[in-house]
């Protein structure tokens, strides 16, 4: 996989929103140097992906809806940024084995476990897909929130928590929806602490 690209897109990216948006990053201290980790995160808007990641030292493979697959350019672009598909609304079964297999190899995956963006920019309901990765790997949960408005020139800060408690999840063995729950709270956290 081309990191170069990556590190390319990166600093594109940082430029883009620096230019355009008083920016602020708080929290980079709360993602772990290595390991896997869910990186989980709010949506808001169609630039989170790259606002999430531009900020960060490691490479984030964010899950990505397939129909962004299919677009021309895309189709060749987003698997060299490292991004991979999954379908939505049904059970992706090869989406979750890629996505289990990069945890394992100590990949940072991004994820927006609401499954679609905020229409009123409050935190939906997370969808099972975030829980399941988080009590089938070891990986680190790191709970995210974008906070703002992509209006250009406003402010726009994205803040990375400590991450959320999975051992005594994974060992009291509770349901894939309970561990989402608690993500969901760690990204509900965020958004409330910051809210003024």
């Amino acid at each position: 996989m081309s990191n170069k690209l990556y590190s390319v897109g990166q600093f594109v990216c940082r430029t883009y929103f620096r230019l355009f948006y008083r920016i602020k990053v708080e929290g980079k201290e709360n993602i772990p140097s290595d390991g896997g980790i869910l990186l989980c995160s709010n949506h808001i808007h169609l630039l989170d992906p790259p606002f999430v990641g531009a900020f960060l030292k490691r490479q984030t493979r964010f899950m990505a809806k397939a129909e962004l697959f299919d677009a021309p350019i895309l189709k060749r672009l987003l698997p060299k940024l490292g991004a991979f598909p999954i379908r939505r609304g049904m059970s992706d079964r090869q989406a979750l084995r890629t996505g289990l297999k990069l945890l394992k190899d100590s990949e940072m995956i991004g994820l927006f476990p609401e499954g679609t963006r905020s229409k009123t920019g409050k935190l939906g309901k997370g969808l099972t897909g975030v829980g399941f990765f988080a009590l089938r790997s070891n990986a680190s949960v790191v709970p995210c929130a974008v906070i703002g408005t992509y209006k250009p020139f406003s402010t726009l800060k994205v803040v990375y928590g400590p991450p959320v408690d999975m051992e005594s999840a994974r060992e009291n063995k509770i349901s894939a929806e309970e561990a989402t729950e608690q993500i969901m709270s760690g990204i509900q956290r965020i958004l409330d602490e910051n809210h003024h």
